[in-house]
């Protein structure tokens, strides 16, 4: 289980700051950005963020946009404007435009059933299949659970992902309840491929990098090898800042799996503070139309109530009013103003996306870290410089509430750890518990036994020795360190074998011995 950032500051990282891209003339003229830039620079270093990026857009132009510290530990590389970070979940608002852009064509419809361009596509419950909408997709309220469970870290194609949902009970009825849904967004671009003709990387490629002149941007990762500039993803590990693996996010792509950087994002954020339309310019955008009014309006009109269980924590200091849901984006109020916006994390990297569209004005920022709000805290710094609110330190207030949720998650296992029974043994000799475990929906799980010691593999990212924890369970520590630890129990049946194994993603079938 992953642990949240433990908000240790990184003594050693040395934070270089690097010039605005082309600032405006007026820059110089504006203390508040200059305030800002230093503010921004502190932030970095107080919360031990190795590199971190940022830029703002303002009716229509980007007046910020610059980049601080280091690529990865260790390095002299600098982060800059062009750093690329995966964006992660920031990449969903890109499937619902693509989505919204077969919409103007005339060629699907919100409301259409997802079986009416995915015949193939079932859900276990016969009724949700039928009624399932490619609105529903994009909203989180198809009444799944979370099931990333079917991906994450494992090396499966989109389609056997999609096939396994047919397996996954409902835990809610659909549409009652927002439960964050990454599998659903795979399904979205799968409807994408079959409306357009060609798969959702080629059409986001070709329909919005292209035509807004984002050429950095990649729509996976397949092809970050060739690229100079890439940021490494870390997390804080016992207390220290080390670098960490990318984690495989392709195979549920239109989810989280695009990698840019703050100055392609910027185009982006000027398309949707645009009214959809890219301006000509002399950065390689195309003067065109790219979303109508009605879509783009669509994509930012409230779907889906978002209870506090499933909002974010800033909440405690932000207080809204309401927290719903669009197509792609989180929203709420903040200020008297709407606020529409998205994160993105997955491991070693953040990214947020903030719009204030009644102002005209956008932030984005990535970073290479863990569990780095700083991202919230310098969204609402912009905000209340450019709606002319007193200046709040956002970044030493975020700071103070995520150490004490780091110390509330501490105090839950310190719980779990207090429950175990001490005295007890293993009901069996290691090696009868060693075989191949098996599940028709989350795959394949072996145990082995090594010299006097059991050790567990489940897909290519979890893999670890197990330690007896108490009677047929075992503390597993993954080899991946940042992933944690786990509980792993083993039932016996009646004749006194194993007969399967249960771990946080499910429960496994022994197969073979």
């Amino acid at each position: 289980m992953r642990r949240p950032h433990a908000l240790v500051a990184l003594a050693t990282a040395t934070v270089t700051a690097l010039a605005v891209l082309s600032p405006p003339p007026a820059l110089a003229q504006m203390p508040a950005l200059a305030d800002f830039d230093a503010y921004v620079a502190q932030a970095v270093r107080d919360w031990g963020i190795p590199g971190l990026a940022i830029s703002v857009v303002k009716d229509g132009e980007v007046v910020f946009a610059k980049g601080y510290g280091m690529r990865r530990l260790g390095s002299p590389e600098p982060v800059d404007d062009r750093t690329l970070f995966a964006i992660g979940s920031t990449t969903k608002a890109m499937t619902a435009a693509a989505l919204g852009m077969l919409v103007d064509e005339g060629k699907l419809a919100w409301d259409d059933p997802v079986s009416k361009h995915l015949p193939w596509f079932a859900l276990k419950d016969v009724w949700a299949t039928r009624e399932l909408t490619v609105r529903d997709l994009l909203t989180h309220r198809s009444g799944l659970p979370n099931t990333d469970a079917l991906w994450y870290e494992q090396r499966v194609t989109t389609r056997e992902i999609l096939d396994r949902l047919r397996l996954v009970p409902s835990e809610t009825s659909m549409r009652s309840h927002f439960t964050y849904q990454n599998v659903m967004y795979a399904a979205a671009g799968e409807i994408v491929a079959a409306v357009s003709g060609m798969p959702w990387g080629q059409f986001v490629m070709t329909r919005l990098f292209e035509p807004l002149g984002m050429s950095d941007t990649a729509a996976t990762a397949a092809t970050l090898e060739r690229q100079p500039n890439v940021a490494a993803p870390h997390s804080t590990i016992d207390g220290v800042v080390t670098e960490i693996r990318n984690a495989h996010v392709d195979t549920v792509a239109p989810a989280g799996a695009v990698w840019s950087n703050v100055r392609d994002m910027a185009k982006w954020l000027r398309l949707l503070l645009g009214g959809g339309t890219v301006a000509a310019g002399a950065d390689g955008a195309t003067p065109r139309r790219l979303l109508s009014d009605a879509v783009l309006a669509e994509l930012f009109t409230p779907q889906t109530m978002v209870g506090p269980d499933e909002f974010y924590p800033t909440a405690r200091l932000t207080k809204p009013h309401w927290t719903t849901y669009g197509l792609g984006w989180f929203q709420t109020d903040y200020a008297g103003q709407k606020v529409d916006f998205h994160t993105g994390s997955i491991d070693g990297m953040v990214a947020i996306a903030g719009l204030l569209r009644d102002q005209g004005l956008g932030v984005y920022v990535l970073a290479n870290l863990d569990g780095a709000e700083l991202r919230h805290a310098l969204m609402y710094r912009i905000f209340d410089l450019y709606l002319g609110r007193p200046a709040r330190d956002w970044s030493s207030e975020l700071r103070v509430l995520y150490r004490g949720l780091a110390t509330e998650l501490d105090a839950r296992q310190q719980k779990v750890d207090a429950e175990r029974v001490s005295g007890t043994r293993p009901a069996l000799a290691l090696a009868r518990y060693a075989g191949t475990y098996t599940s028709p929906l989350f795959g394949v799980v072996t145990v082995s036994e090594r010299a006097g010691q059991l050790h567990a593999r489940y897909g290519e990212g979890f893999v670890g020795a197990l330690e007896h924890w108490h009677y047929d369970t075992f503390k597993v520590t993954w080899e991946a360190a940042w992933r944690g630890t786990a509980l792993v129990t083993f039932q016996i049946d009646q004749r006194g074998s194993v007969a399967s194994v249960s771990m946080p993603q499910g429960v496994f079938v022994r197969t073979e011995k």
